[in-house]
């Protein structure tokens, strides 16, 4: 909650009390008003307006112009009815509950402070494949389109940070993609990043390793932006990529927003071969993203595309991660030989080849949910009768899944031998592993979050990320992949695959 709004709120409350309890202070309701309109003004000069602030804006001006002319009217006060007088308090006390939880509902909030050495820069990038079509729309020439924004070690900052969704137009299709009416996140316009815009980049180390991120299905690159700005704070290049129709909405340079029809792949009428058959359609599409995206830092990296970035990237060691699909989307593209490591958060895979082994060290943080059904299937246990109408499925269907599930782990199986491991985080749920977690403590009250603080999520999964990445990347940590830390007791080893 930021200073001038809450100052504005309490200035609010105080003006109601005093209407309550002064009878006859019309001159200290006046000057109240008064104060509480400077307020106002400085709120919206300095911090902004916003919509969950309506109510508290109206009692304001409302105060300021009855307390005024009440104050300046030779005539003594006129006598209000009671019943009018009571129904105005309720009015006004009831806005101001409704403003107070609108605040706490959809605060502009603080991301979490980046914990490495290096200062963060940004630059986004709008990257065209000509060698592919895009088959999920009809782009303007018919081609794959993406947006992809990165974060690097800067030598200094300047100036302010950027914003953390500095594409603003995108913020209704946000409030949409989460049930919310589409003006309630306009406030997020307000919420800064850890990173600077175009600064240079750190001469502290000639070169820096690369990662590719990768959001979730219907997610975007800028709900990564702590675990990126982290990264970057500790000596990586890191790129999160918006797979085009696969966001809830993405912004490209010329004004033209994107959202998602990768939705249109599945319906609910499907059986589960062609629902898995789609799900590799998209995984195709997603995999051939990140080699592309890698590609052209190749280029980036050579000068042929303008940017910092020339001559610092350390090509001979890039990681990939990604968010539910996009966490099956860094390991289906960890097969391709450029890519040394990879991290799956929470994200069940998909094309899963039966003859080709990953052979690379891989790191899988599931959430407890998660986790859960990954047991359910190592223990052989069946779906009751109850749990299946429950959850809306058939037997037919759960089997299938079972089959899938059982293949996935001995996949995982073999990633741990090639030295990598699997996790999860206890009270966590799908989103945790995002920036969602921030938004709104809504969210963890209707269970869309786990029941662990979003800040004790972040900070866990970031410190765990980069061990991972230090380990293969830099040759340095893998302390915590080790074994059990107390540091993190909320991290348990997933030994029964063993």
């Amino acid at each position: 909650m930021r200073l001038f709004e809450l100052l504005l709120l309490l200035s609010n409350i105080g003006l109601f009390a005093l209407t309550f309890l002064l009878k006859k202070g019309r001159r200290t309701v006046f000057i109240a008003s008064g104060i509480a309109t400077f307020l106002l003004v400085i709120h919206w000069t300095v911090e902004g307006y916003r919509v969950q602030l309506f109510f508290s804006y109206c009692i304001t001006i409302i105060f300021l112009a009855i307390s005024g002319y009440s104050y300046f009217r030779k005539n003594g006060p006129q006598k209000i009815p009671r019943f009018l007088l009571g129904s105005a308090y309720t009015a006004i006390a009831i806005m101001l509950v409704v403003t107070a939880g609108l605040m706490y509902a959809f605060p502009v909030f603080n991301l979490p402070e980046p914990t490495g050495e290096f200062k963060v820069g940004t630059q986004t990038f709008h990257l065209v494949d000509t060698n592919r079509e895009e088959i999920f729309d009809k782009a303007r020439d018919g081609k794959r389109e993406l947006m992809v924004q990165v974060w690097y070690p800067v030598k200094f900052g300047t100036g302010k940070y950027a914003p953390f969704i500095p594409d603003t137009p995108i913020l209704r299709y946000m409030a949409a993609n989460y049930g919310l009416p589409e003006f309630t996140l306009q406030h997020l316009k307000y919420v800064s990043s850890h990173a600077y815009s175009g600064a240079e980049v750190s001469s502290a180390q000639t070169s820096y390793p690369l990662v590719l991120a990768n959001p979730g299905f219907g997610s975007s690159r800028f709900l990564h932006t702590s675990q990126a700005e982290n990264l970057a704070s500790h000596g990586y290049i890191v790129a999160v990529i918006d797979h085009t129709y696969n966001t809830f909405a993405t912004e490209f340079p010329d004004g033209l927003i994107t959202t998602s029809t990768t939705n249109d792949l599945f319906s609910p009428d499907d059986d589960y071969r062609t629902g898995r058959e789609n799900r590799d359609k998209l995984g195709k599409v997603l995999t051939a993203d990140v080699a592309f995206v890698l590609d052209q830092f190749e280029l980036i990296h050579s000068g042929q595309i303008p940017s910092p970035l020339k001559g610092r990237i350390d090509l001979g060691h890039v990681g990939v991660f990604g968010h539910s699909i996009g966490g099956a989307t860094a390991y289906d593209a960890s097969y391709d030989p450029r890519i040394t490591v990879g991290i799956d958060l929470d994200g069940g895979l998909y094309r899963l080849r039966d003859s080709e082994d990953l052979r690379k060290p891989f790191l899988f943080i599931n959430s407890e949910s998660y986790f859960e059904e990954l047991n359910r299937v190592i223990n052989n246990r069946v779906y009751t009768d109850a749990e299946l109408n429950r959850m809306g499925s058939t037997r037919e269907w759960m089997d299938q899944v079972t089959e899938d599930k059982k293949l996935e782990l001995e996949r995982m199986r073999e990633t741990v031998d090639e030295g990598g491991q699997i996790l999860y985080i206890e009270n966590t749920e799908h989103l945790n592993f995002t920036d969602v977690q921030f938004i709104s403590p809504v969210f963890n009250m209707l269970g869309i979050t786990g029941k662990i603080a979003p800040e004790r999520a972040n900070s866990v999964i970031n410190a765990y990320m980069l061990d991972f990445f230090d380990m293969y990347l830099k040759n340095q940590g893998g302390i915590l992949i080790k074994g059990p830390d107390s540091r993190f007791p909320e991290v348990k080893f997933v030994t029964s695959l063993l």
